[in-house]
């Protein structure tokens, strides 16, 4: 299901809310969810990426549907700009050339295959995330991610690092599975 331009844009709208609470208050905004459409209440997993001038700057989400929308995106963009383990807490200062945007992620599907290649001969690139798992190891990649990295061998090689596994492994026991994602954005001066 596809958002509305209006509902992307009340998103949008949110997560810079969100954030600018966290500037002032430490916290993320509370949102009451029964003053948003329908489709805002619904439980849909959610990614929110903020870049400064074109760098990554936080980045952080959930595979799977935890609560509403509408209160994932307020909270995921507070966590990407203050809890972001890469990244220092946002600053004020930068708020004015922050571009935020949001993936809502589509039910992971559980992707068969026997070997490496013909793992990779499944993945679509520029459509496919990814969530890698091997026992405790696990690490994801947002389809936006094919950007950098536009070679399918490249795109797994380094989800399997990100997974904390070594580029060139392979067994028997991993499991991968595949999402799309609905994603859009804006700078946080073009938003409210």
């Amino acid at each position: 299901m596809s958002l509305s331009e209006p509902l992307r844009k009340l998103l949008l709208g949110v997560a810079l809310r969100s954030i600018r609470h966290g500037l002032e208050r430490g916290k993320p905004l509370a949102v009451e969810t029964g003053d948003y459409d329908p489709a805002l209440r619904e439980g849909r997993a959610c990614f929110v990426t903020l870049n400064l001038h074109g760098n990554l700057r936080g980045c952080i989400g959930h595979l799977e549907a935890i609560q509403p929308l509408v209160r994932d995106v307020a909270d995921n963009a507070y966590a990407a700009a203050f809890q972001d383990p890469r990244f220092p807490s946002l600053r004020a200062e930068e708020l004015s050339g922050l571009d935020i945007h949001i993936s809502i992620l589509s039910l992971p599907e559980p992707l068969s295959f026997q070997s490496e290649a013909g793992l990779i001969a499944q993945i679509r690139p520029g459509i496919d995330g990814l969530i890698l798992q091997e026992g405790r190891n696990r690490g994801t990649f947002l389809p936006s991610v094919w950007e950098s990295l536009p070679q399918p061998l490249d795109f797994w090689r380094q989800l399997k690092r990100k997974a904390g596994l070594p580029m060139n492994h392979w067994s028997g026991n991993l499991r991968v599975q595949r999402y799309t994602t609905e994603s859009f954005g804006a700078g946080a001066e073009g938003i409210l």
